[in-house]
């Protein structure tokens, strides 16, 4: 069973910010696979279902973004998957342009405080994640704003196209593993 979460702070003030780009993106997901995630487990709305043959669950913890490794931690432990091999997480990232995805099998947080709470809660930072650009930072804006902020129109379509892009991608993952992703979509 493969374990899929998407990164985002829950509450409509954070909905379609570019901190909620992973939110987007597995909504994307769960409308693709009639999958829905509204179970409330493990600090999380959860959904179980089917991608491409493989049984999965997906996860949008509820924590809010830097307390993301509770909820991930707790899912983990409770279907005993194996972390380095059946974790995917899905999140924004500032260091790429808007639409541009970028898959990883391993890497640090690069300064994600989501990503980094998860690396703290599992003890390493070997496991597969989908970037989705969200774009740098204007040097007049404080980060906290500028990824809390919402996007323009542009910026908006190429980031939806970029969650669409990552759903497809999860199933290159589950189904050719994380090297074929990269080769497609990087």
């Amino acid at each position: 069973m493969y374990i899929i979460v998407g990164l985002g702070n829950p509450g409509k003030e954070y909905a379609h910010s570019r901190h909620n780009t992973g939110f987007e993106a597995m909504d994307i997901l769960a409308d693709k696979y009639n999958i829905s995630v509204s179970e409330k487990k493990h600090k999380a709305l959860i959904g179980k279902g089917m991608i491409e043959g493989n049984k999965v669950v997906l996860v949008k913890p509820q924590t809010y973004m830097n307390l993301s490794g509770e909820s991930v931690r707790e899912v983990l432990d409770f279907y005993k998957a194996d972390e380095t091999q059946d974790l995917i997480v899905i999140y924004d990232d500032v260091s790429l342009p808007p639409g541009q995805i970028r898959i990883r099998k391993k890497g640090s947080a690069g300064g994600h405080n989501g990503i980094k709470n998860i690396i703290s809660h599992l003890g390493h930072d070997t496991f597969p994640r989908i970037k989705i650009g969200v774009g740098e930072k204007p040097a007049q804006y404080d980060m906290v704003d500028w990824v809390l902020g919402h996007f323009n129109k542009e910026d908006s379509l190429a980031v939806t196209e970029a969650c669409e892009k990552a759903a497809m991608a999860v199933a290159v993952i589950l189904n050719e593993g994380p090297d074929s992703a990269q080769n497609k979509f990087n």
